[in-house]
């Protein structure tokens, strides 16, 4: 079977990295969007799907090839589910981890343990093309906890703060092929693999 080859709608090199180890074994070629000279699409949905679809449909209208988009964030219980859609951005500059982090645990600094519950949420949208009205939606929910400081050095994002309560590892100490398998993004590309051989994609 031919190669599918799919235009990821991320320049980020982490999450690249990511979705491909996730998505290994697969008939599938994964580029990002940057590598073709295609810029971010703007982020205005109300929900993570809706920015999923936003950004792949943008991807796709630029490549003309078929584009996965996903957006995902950290739900905070004691912040009302915050940083949320702005999980990325939410120090101010997009994709400043290091202040995003400080900012939340500042958020947190009065807030016991126990109330310290969160979940990481990740949607993903496949379209064929820009006009598909059926895309593929897959979504996924990691549950955990806000630590008090980070810990460990894989990851990105969030990661060294939120604590697997199962393994009681943060999302940073963790085998990244473990990670892969239990993360809100894992478990949302384990969905859509499922559609995608319903599909006969791979």
């Amino acid at each position: 079977m031919a190669i599918r080859r799919i235009v990821l709608a991320s320049g980020n090199a982490g999450k690249l990295a990511e979705m491909r180890a996730i998505l290994a074994g697969l008939n599938i070629e994964l580029v990002a969007q940057s590598d073709l000279g295609i810029g971010d699409a703007e982020e205005a949905g109300a929900t993570f799907v809706e920015n999923a679809l936003l950004k792949a449909r943008h991807a796709a209208r630029e490549s003309g090839l078929p584009a996965l988009g996903d957006d995902s964030g950290l739900c905070v219980d004691a912040l009302h589910g915050a940083p949320g859609l702005y999980s990325a951005r939410y120090a101010g500059r997009h994709g400043d981890d290091n202040a995003n982090i400080a900012k939340l645990l500042d958020a947190l600094r009065d807030i016991a343990q126990a109330r310290r519950t969160a979940y990481f949420h990740c949607s993903i949208a496949l379209l064929r093309s820009p006009t598909d009205p059926t895309p593929l939606i897959a979504e996924g929910r990691w549950n955990g906890r806000i630590l008090s400081a980070p810990r460990g050095t894989h990851g990105f994002g969030y990661d060294p703060i939120f604590l697997d309560i199962e393994r009681a590892a943060s999302a940073a100490e963790l085998d990244p092929a473990l990670k892969n398998r239990i993360s809100h993004r894992g478990l949302a590309f384990a969905r859509l693999r499922e559609l995608l051989m319903d599909e006969d994609w791979v």
